[in-house]
């Protein structure tokens, strides 16, 4: 492991460096690495932070709007930290006539995120989609791999208590 100082971030200690320099030794000079270093980094940090796009970029000697790109580019990519628990509320249209606006207020109300935010505390995340395939259930909402349908304002409340 090389020695040195790593950039400072809040969120990414001296080991998820390492880690990170480990990743970043194993695919560096392949050609379209840049994908899998910034897929696997994320799945050591949980997002990809403009810290860590500017270290990735340093060291594959890759220019920096380069690697930005393809961090913004690609829907698997975030820059923000993620929740433990992803919320995906359907907004398709059978689920929106059926009330999933109304649960999207009530995780709103009882959550203060609004879509594409995380809650302070970083337990939820939360994602609106246009369907879920799950229509005679509608409204439909997904915590992590868990759907829930036939929501209401108050059983997104209920269900979401059960998650930690």
């Amino acid at each position: 492991m090389k020695d040195c100082v790593y950039p400072h971030h809040p969120d990414i200690e001296r080991d998820m460096w390492e880690k990170i320099d480990q990743v970043i030794e194993k695919w560096k000079g392949t050609p379209g690495s840049l994908i899998t270093v910034l897929r696997e980094s994320q799945n050591v940090v949980g997002y990809l932070p403009g810290t860590l796009l500017e270290y990735v970029s340093k060291e594959l000697k890759l220019p920096i709007s380069q690697v930005f790109g393809v961090a913004t580019f690609y829907s698997f990519f975030s820059l923000k930290p993620k929740g433990r628990h992803t919320i995906r509320i359907c907004t398709g249209t059978a689920c929106y006539v059926k009330g999933s606006k109304e649960s999207m207020m009530s995780v709103h109300k009882e959550y203060g995120i609004k879509e594409g935010d995380t809650t302070d505390d970083r337990r939820f995340s939360l994602e609106c989609v246009r369907c879920l395939g799950a229509c005679g259930l509608a409204p439909v909402m997904i915590v992590d791999k868990d759907i829930h349908g036939e929501m209401t304002s108050q059983k997104v409340k209920d269900v979401l208590e059960a998650y930690e």
